[in-house]
């Protein structure tokens, strides 16, 4: 769905994301936060909310909060104030959830991405740190319902947007930036299918220029696929809604998969409806600007001054610069790979094309790619000093995807070695013209087509062997 209207209304997005912090422990007490335990076996009796028990505050979890802040150009809160969020439900041991409210830690800020050949810039409110509930459990019960407290107290960032995206499309990048940016830094794994990064988009309509509709809050998006489905979906809803005479309600809504539908699940709170005070557990959260500094010396290289430095240090298009900065582990494989070889637009050209194919095609992560750099800078090396064409080094790569093994070695047991003897290919070339005297004289008619038939031909006879650049040369220089 494009940024243009849609039925003659405008698509009004924001979104609050809430994402999973990498630390072993938990945002108030010791207790772990591996994934995939048995239900209640990582729930300490802080998480429980056991009498007498207090929370106190994990130091890594601030400095990831720290971390996004500095990565994001946002505000750190030298002082920022822990709330209770009151409200009732099964697995919320405390029956509220310790979070921030007036005072977040994290002010400001925002993202930026590309959108086809347009650079966008979505405002943020603010990043604020909280604990997560515990899940109820329906599945594996008939008649009632299992609580697994093992999530309650895992720390979260909530990142909060301004209502500043106008649609799915636009929606669907931003959230893939904040992705990116969130795992590149390490505050958070990123995994969403097991909710370590959880999106929720608050959508609403309007006529152009008309105030702000009432939107509704789509919770729990765990894959950009149904991201977009997902909005996409609630916008037609409510214009139809709209259209029809009857007025939207704000809800919170959850999207089905299997129906392609949204479907209300509660009416949507306001913040005085969660009775929000400041915990008494906790002192408030002060941050210093040396604490700061410090965390910003250690952080890795952002990617888009990574990419700058692509573009200066390597001489890459920013295109390419800007797409082998996604993710860490390209980034990483493209640097080794070009110190290697020595040739980092070739090594560019392979990774964001026959490297990034086979992967998406196989459905792998970077992280996964079974050819390693020095073999692929070998590979580049054998292109580059033309010991073999860029179709045998398609066969090669293609050998070692699936068995490993020496590039050298690959292009001998092949016999794909590129033939550079110009007495042997003038041979080959002389024979060629003799046998196609009518492509000959096309070619010298003014027929461009005759002179690609000819250098087939002469490419057929090598056996696909001879340098194509040489063969088009040679070729020239006969036909005069």
């Amino acid at each position: 769905m494009s940024a243009k209207l849609v039925q003659g209304y405008e698509v009004v997005i924001g979104f609050e994301t809430h994402a999973q912090l990498s630390t072993q422990s938990k945002i108030f007490s010791r207790a772990p936060t591996a994934f995939g335990a048995e239900p209640n076996t990582q729930a300490c009796a802080v998480d429980l909310a056991l009498p007498g028990t207090l929370p106190v505050m994990n130091l890594g979890a601030v400095e990831r909060a720290i971390e996004l802040g500095l990565a994001l150009g946002s505000h750190i809160a030298e002082r920022s104030i822990f709330a209770r969020k009151n409200y009732f439900y099964p697995d919320l041991p405390k029956g509220y959830q310790i979070s921030q409210f007036e005072i977040p830690v994290v002010q400001g800020g925002e993202v930026s991405f590309m959108l086809g050949d347009e650079k966008k810039t979505v405002r943020l409110v603010r990043a604020h740190l909280e604990e997560d509930a515990g899940k109820s459990l329906h599945e594996d019960f008939i008649g009632q319902s299992g609580i697994d407290l093992n999530r309650a107290g895992t720390p979260l960032l909530e990142i909060v947007t301004e209502p500043d995206m106008r649609s799915s499309d636009e929606a669907v990048a931003y959230a893939k930036k904040l992705h990116e940016i969130v795992t590149w830094i390490g505050i958070c794994d990123g995994n969403m299918q097991e909710g370590s990064f959880r999106c929720d988009a608050n959508v609403s309509v309007r006529k152009p220029g008309a105030a702000l509709g009432t939107r509704r809050e789509i919770k729990n998006l765990n894959s950009f696929k149904f991201m977009q489905q997902a909005i996409d979906y609630e916008v037609r809803w409510q214009i139809e809604e709209i259209e029809e005479g009857r007025d939207i309600q704000q809800a919170t809504v959850l999207f089905n998969p299997d129906t392609g539908e949204t479907r209300a699940m509660r009416t949507k709170e306001d913040a005085a409806d969660y009775r929000y005070f400041p915990d008494p557990d906790l002192p408030p959260l002060v941050i210093g600007r040396d604490w700061v500094e410090r965390v910003r010396s250690e952080m890795v290289e952002l990617p888009w001054v990574m990419a700058a430095r692509f573009v200066r240090d390597h001489g890459l298009p920013e295109y390419d610069a800007a797409t082998l900065t996604q993710s860490m582990a390209m980034a990483a494989y493209f640097e080794a790979t070009a110190k290697a070889c020595g040739q980092p637009k070739l090594a560019s050209n392979w990774i964001m094309g026959e490297v990034s194919r086979r992967l998406n095609s196989g459905e792998l992560a970077f992280e996964q790619l079974p050819v390693s750099s020095t073999q692929l800078s070998a590979l580049i090396g054998r292109i580059a000093d033309s010991t073999i064409s860029n179709n045998a080094a398609k066969q090669v790569f293609d050998a070692l995807w699936s068995e490993g093994g020496e590039v050298d070695a690959i292009i001998e047991a092949k016999g794909l070695k590129q033939m550079n003897d110009s007495g042997a290919l003038e041979t080959i070339i002389d024979d060629v013209l003799a046998a196609n005297t009518k492509n000959v004289e096309e070619y010298k008619a003014g027929n461009a087509k005759a002179f690609n038939a000819l250098v087939g031909q002469a490419m057929k006879a090598s056996k696909g062997k001879a340098n194509p650049a040489q063969v088009n040369e040679m070729l020239k220089k006969k036909l005069g």
